[in-house]
């Protein structure tokens, strides 16, 4: 293991638990378990995994007017982000395309909380630092993560604080879990009901001990975790979307919020606005596919993407096999002039059929509340 790489506070856990570990946006992250990457993929769809997430950047923005400042870097609607409520959001470019994805939670009048991509985290508390002069960007050092995911996420977090059990999706709260303070939100990476745990370093061994004496919930590594949001339909940044990949190109236009549209209250005034509006007006020259592989091979990422007379139309961007499908997926970026059938894949010279289909793949099952 090279002497750089940084370690999270679950280190010594994840070795005890059979890790096998792999380096990761500048850290020794656990890859699989014992159980591997299958079965940790299924205990997580029918019971509850819970994931190391430290790696991520947890950022804290505050100023008298941090949400009208934030307002000019993402298409989304900050100003009226409810109090302990969390959004998905885009840093954008001048040229439309997606310098990261991110989640922002509304925790205070003058005070915005974000979590960003580990391997982007440097670059975007720069980039914050830049852009909103008048604002303090904090990024937490001290700080650890964890998600709790899956079928039975929502039990075992009811027994350990009922108010965690009435929170809906996107919400968050500052609750103590067996006398641990954390700051949680009901969110996560999997399609599935569950929640991310921010806690501080000097407590974070505890809480995952806490956590993992519950008989329902494993650790889960890296490997299912992908896996799982690709089961979801879940963008990845440098896959789906990148600062050449547009949210619309990226299928996610839902992303772009009403406020913030052509007809919206606040229209544009975020990079890129004029090229992300004329996308949703007037279309893109490609579009996001989801596809079957037709055959047991796993479609993997790069491959070039043909018609049936071999010319390329496209790329596949993430693809891998489905554990709760039992059948090779694949997310594409297709040229859109292009008609839904005939597409192969490229596979060793080997020409792959791939079936376009609907999204996600596995039904997401967030909970809205009752």
């Amino acid at each position: 293991m090279s002497e750089n790489l940084l370690f999270t506070p679950f280190y010594r856990l994840h070795e005890l638990a059979g890790a096998k570990f792999v380096p990761f946006a500048g850290f020794s992250m656990p890859i699989q378990y014992e159980l591997g990457i299958k079965k940790e993929h299924l205990h997580t769809r029918e019971k509850a995994g819970l994931f190391d997430v430290s790696h991520m950047g947890q950022v804290r923005l505050t100023g008298k007017n941090v949400k009208q400042e934030l307002e000019k870097l993402v298409p989304v609607d900050i100003l009226d982000l409810p109090l302990m409520k969390q959004r998905y959001a885009l840093f954008t470019n001048e040229q439309g395309g997606v310098l990261d994805d991110l989640m922002v939670t509304n925790v205070g009048d003058e005070e915005l909380f974000l979590v960003v991509n580990a391997a982007c985290k440097e670059a975007d508390v720069a980039y914050l630092k830049a852009k909103l002069t008048d604002c303090e960007v904090t990024l937490f050092e001290d700080k650890a993560l964890l998600a709790l995911q899956g079928a039975k996420a929502r039990e075992v977090m009811a027994k350990l604080s009922p108010e965690a059990a009435r929170m809906t999706f996107m919400e968050a709260s500052n609750l103590t879990l067996s006398g641990i303070k954390c700051f949680v939100t009901c969110s996560g990476y999997t399609g599935e009901d569950g929640y991310e745990i921010s806690v501080d370093n000097d407590d974070a061994e505890r809480l995952a001990k806490v956590l993992l004496d519950f008989s329902d919930v494993e650790w889960i590594g890296l490997g299912a975790r992908d896996s799982l949001r690709l089961e979801a339909g879940l963008c990845l940044y440098g896959h789906e979307l990148s600062a050449e990949i547009s949210p619309v190109e990226a299928g996610i236009r839902w992303a772009i919020s009403k406020a913030r549209r052509a007809d919206g209250i606040r229209a544009g005034g975020y990079q890129g606005a004029d090229i992300i509006m004329k996308q949703m007006n007037e279309g893109t020259a490609f579009k996001k596919l989801a596809f079957i592989a037709q055959g047991k091979a796993p479609v993997r990422d790069g491959s070039i993407l043909v018609d049936e007379h071999n010319q390329e139309i496209g790329v596949v961007t993430s693809g891998g096999y489905s554990p709760s499908l039992s059948v090779p997926i694949a997310l594409g970026r297709v040229e859109t002039s292009y008609s839904e059938s005939n597409i192969f894949a490229l596979v060793r010279n080997k020409k792959i059929a791939m079936k376009v289909v609907k999204l996600p793949f596995v039904k997401q099952k967030y909970y809205r509340g009752v």
